[in-house]
């Protein structure tokens, strides 16, 4: 998990933090959906945002639970089922995820970060973030 926004938790209470996991958990299964499971790794708060601020713009359609779905057992949930955003706003925030995410990376290379240094590594980080970032467009 990476980014600045970061939630208060002892501040939210308990519907707004049930909210705040429904859209990391939409996003997360967005990420998976679209982009495959080694996606998931570019959750971040930042991008979450999109997602809270796309549901809280929409358009009320009547339907209730229109933005939301049952998704099965989690371990990062203990194994429970829960609502989780859907739609749009959860893609749309997948997106900003992985561009970010590949943003990052390519600055990690180009700064020769770490174990990102090495050229072999680096190649193969900086494939990753180029497929990130078509992906995100």
């Amino acid at each position: 998990m990476f980014g600045i926004v970061r939630p208060c938790r002892h501040r939210l209470g308990d519907p707004l933090a049930t909210q705040w996991m429904a859209h990391l958990c939409g996003l997360c299964l967005a990420l998976r959906g679209d982009h495959g499971q080694l996606a998931r790794v570019v959750t971040n708060y930042d991008g979450l945002l999109i997602s809270v601020l796309t549901e809280a713009q929409a358009a009320k359609d009547g339907k209730g639970g229109a933005w939301r779905r049952t998704a099965g057992p989690c371990p990062l949930r203990g194994m429970r089922t829960a609502s989780v955003a859907q739609g749009e706003g959860a893609r749309l925030a997948a997106a900003v995820s992985l561009v970010l995410a590949s943003a990052k990376v390519r600055d990690h290379v180009a700064d020769g970060d770490g174990l990102l240094a090495r050229r072999p590594v680096a190649l193969a980080a900086r494939r990753v973030a180029d497929s990130w970032g078509r992906a995100g467009a």
